[in-house]
Formats: C-alpha cells, sequence, structure tokens
C-alpha cells in the first residue's frame, strides 16, 4: 500500500482509469454496483465549485487593483472564446460533410420517439446570464450569472480600493486559500471515483447503439483531435511562442480528469492548481479564466453541433446548402458559449440546436444513447481550450512563469497547504 499512496496522484488516476475500463469490461451490466461510488466523488467536487468558483474569482480580480486590468484579461479571454467557437463548428461542420454520418441510415428513426419541443429565444438565452436572483441562481447553481455577479462585486471592490474594504478583502483572500485546501483533499479521491465512473461506464453502456452510429462517433472525434492537435498549439506558438508539447505535458491532468469525469465544472479544482503549478500562471488570471472558461467555452459542444447538424440533415434526407453550413456555424458559435458545464447540457442544447433549424427531433433519444461516449472527448477539448486560453492571456499580460512552465518535473497536482494568495 505503501507503494501506491508513493505514486504521484496523475499517475494514480491513470492507474485508476484504466483498471476500471478493465473491472467494467469484467463485470458487465453488473459494474453498475460501482457507480455510487463515482456519484459520490462527482458530489464532492460539485460542493467545492461555487465556493471555489466565487472566492477564485475575487482573489484573482482583487490582484489585479484595477478595472482596466480585468478588462484586459476578461476582453482577451472573451475573444479568444468567440475565435475557437467558431473554428470549432467549422470543422466539425467540414469533417461530417466529408464522411456523411447518417447518409443511408434513414432506419435509425425507427429507434426515435417524439420529444416535446422547446422555445427558444437568443435574446432570452443571453439574457438569463444575468442574475435577477443571486441565490436563486446559487440553489440552480447557474454558473455564468454567478459569475458574472461575482465579478460586478470584484470591480466595485477594487474601484472602492482595499483601505476601504479591508475586512472583506481579507475574508476573500482567507476563504480562497481554505477551498484550495478543502479541494486539494477532495482531489486525492480523484483515482477511486474515476476507476468507478469508468467501470460502470464500460459495464452498461449499449453496444448495439454505439455500432449503429459508428461513424457520427469517428467524425465527432476526429474533428476534436484536430482542433487539439492543430488548432490549440497554432495559437499557442502564434501568440506566445511557448512550445505546444510541453504545454500539454502540463495539462495532462486536467485532460484525463476531464476525459473520465466528461464535466467542465467539476474539473475547475484541478485546472486552477494545474494552472498554477504546471503552467506558471498566478491566480490574477487563472482565477478568472478558468471559472469563466468551464461555463462559457464550450468548443467541445461546438464540434458537435457541427457533426449534429450534418447527421441531422442526412437522416431527414435536408440538401444541405452553403446557407445551411452558414446556419450551422452561426448556431455553433451562438450555442455553445454558454452552454451548461455538466453533463447532459448537451442534449438539451441539441433540442434547441433542432429547432432553430426546423428539423424533427426524433433523432435526440439516439444522440442521448452516445452522449456518454462522445462527451467524454467533449469535455476533454473544453478544458484543454480552457488552458489554452489562459495561457494565452497569462503571457501577453506578463502572469506567466516560464521556469515553471518548461520545468522537467510536471505535470503535478499540488496538496500541500502552502498559501497562494
Amino acid at each position: 500500500m505503501k507503494w501506491w499512496l508513493n505514486l504521484p496522484l496523475y499517475t494514480q488516476i491513470a492507474i485508476g482509469g484504466v483498471i476500471g475500463i478493465i473491472v467494467g469490461f469484467l463485470l458487465g451490466e453488473n459494474a453498475k454496483y460501482l457507480e455510487p461510488v463515482g456519484t459520490l466523488f462527482i458530489n464532492l467536487l460539485k460542493m467545492l465549485i461555487i465556493p471555489l468558483v466565487v472566492t477564485s474569482v475575487l482573489a484573482g480580480i482583487l490582484k489585479m487593483k484595477d478595472a482596466k486590468s480585468v478588462g484586459k484579461i476578461g476582453g482577451g479571454f472573451l475573444l479568444y472564446l468567440v475565435l475557437t467557437s467558431f473554428i470549432a463548428t467549422s470543422f466539425g461542420v467540414i469533417v461530417a460533410l466529408i464522411l456523411q454520418p447518417g447518409k443511408g441510415l434513414q432506419s435509425l428513426l425507427d429507434h426515435g420517439e417524439t420529444v416535446e419541443a422547446a422555445e427558444f429565444s437568443f435574446v432570452e438565452h443571453f439574457m438569463t446570464w444575468i442574475p435577477t436572483n443571486i441565490f436563486q441562481s446559487l440553489a440552480n447553481m447557474d454558473m455564468l450569472p454567478i459569475i458574472l455577479f461575482t465579478v460586478f462585486i470584484g470591480l466595485v471592490m477594487i474601484t472602492l480600493g482595499e483601505n476601504s474594504v479591508p475586512t472583506v478583502t481579507k475574508f476573500v483572500n482567507e476563504s480562497a486559500n481554505i477551498m484550495l485546501k478543502l479541494t486539494s483533499y477532495v482531489i486525492l479521491l480523484a483515482p477511486y471515483g474515476i476507476f468507478a465512473l469508468l467501470a460502470s461506464l464500460v459495464g452498461t453502456f449499449g453496444s448495439e447503439m454505439l455500432s449503429a452510429v459508428i461513424k457520427f462517433v469517428i467524425a465527432d472525434y476526429i474533428a476534436l483531435i484536430l482542433v487539439l492537435l492543430i488548432v490549440y498549439p497554432i495559437i499557442l506558438k502564434v501568440t506566445t511562442g511557448l512550445n505546444p508539447v510541453q504545454f500539454y505535458k502540463n495539462i495532462y491532468p486536467s485532460m484525463l480528469f476531464a476525459f473520465t469525469t466528461s464535466t467542465s465544472t467539476a474539473t475547475i479544482p484541478v485546472s486552477m492548481q494545474v494552472s498554477k503549478n504546471n503552467l506558471g500562471i498566478s491566480q490574477k488570471t487563472s482565477g478568472f479564466t478558468i471559472p469563466f472558461g468551464a461555463t462559457a467555452n464550450m468548443d467541445g459542444f461546438a464540434v458537435a453541433i457541427g457533426v449534429i447538424s450534418v447527421f441531422a440533415a442526412n437522416l431527414y434526407n435536408i440538401p444541405i446548402t452553403i446557407g445551411m453550413i452558414l446556419q450551422f456555424v452561426l448556431l455553433g458559435l451562438v450555442l455553445s458559449i454558454g452552454a451548461a458545464g455538466v453533463r447532459g447540457a448537451g442534449i438539451v442544447m441539441s433540442i434547441v440546436l433542432l429547432e432553430a433549424l426546423g428539423m424533427p427531433l426524433l433523432i435526440i433519444p439516439i444522440l442521448a444513447a452516445i452522449w456518454p461516449v462522445i462527451d467524454m472527448g467533449h469535455t476533454t477539448l473544453n478544458i484543454a481550450g480552457d488552458l489554452t486560453g489562459t495561457t494565452v492571456v497569462a503571457k501577453k499580460n506578463a502572469d506567466l512563469n516560464e521556469a515553471v512552465f518548461n520545468s522537467t518535473n510536471n505535470p503535478k497536482i499540488d496538496t500541500s497547504s502552502e498559501e497562494v494568495f
């Protein structure tokens, strides 16, 4: 047992994931009995999300000292999100047009069922970002309203100045340290939670539906991989000059965590530590960009929107015109920014997508059946995108320690009690 405890945490997580896959194959449907262990771990992470996000965002803003710094970091990161969402959707559409998933598979619609349509307004979608009742947003874990409210509070605090609110400033910084320490304890359970999650997923997922839509899954993953291995490295190299290979080596723990949990928001605690310990980025930048990115940056879902659009058009025998392709890309840009970073949100937004395209909802149950398989890739791309954007913004604002970034000791997840604020 001592050798296990002496292993680096990211190694324990990898081993737990591999064993979970093996156990899932061996136990089959009986692996579902392990699911409560994974659910317990996810619930512990969810417990951390709101207090960690609020204290981290506030502490990060207070580090900036003035509203101009907030605008530089926030504005740069938002521009990055819009650009990458547009590119990700385009890649999804292009790959799907080449592979043509759904072509000749109209019989799949026999597995569908009537799904109730949902009215959607783009204006109303964005208006929900502004909290009308912050306590209701906290109770429902509506992350964008919570983050925006926190940003407003932070801006008011730096406008007033630290001397005017010393007690609150000290409380925020100390609370952030407490939450980071609590996070480090919960993350120690990651190998066991990930083991249970993967065992349950592998053991209980039906293979028949997967084989029927294998071309859809392949198209989705090819597009994800292209964005991961081409788009992000080019952005990173052109804007910062940093080594993309070293970057991916540094963020490996976050990507592995995202792949196994399929939850962007639950990966926030890991990404915060990876950003500090492996990328050399201070909380001034990461305290804002990572929580915001986990909610607003959905490049993985943007890829899926492109693939789903072509897939649905093929199944319904709808000719794909240039105008439709432009509509696919625009919807990918709009719907992916602000989609909830939690399990199952993609299905809800897929209904919105089909409604916006004027297509029937018969394929929603089919998408729901395979979503656990593709969502692992989506979440991994989301997190890689968050950390790419964080690195770009940090480098541009001289908030990245290249000695830490290039350290050969990475990757690691710190579980010490060292204060960071």
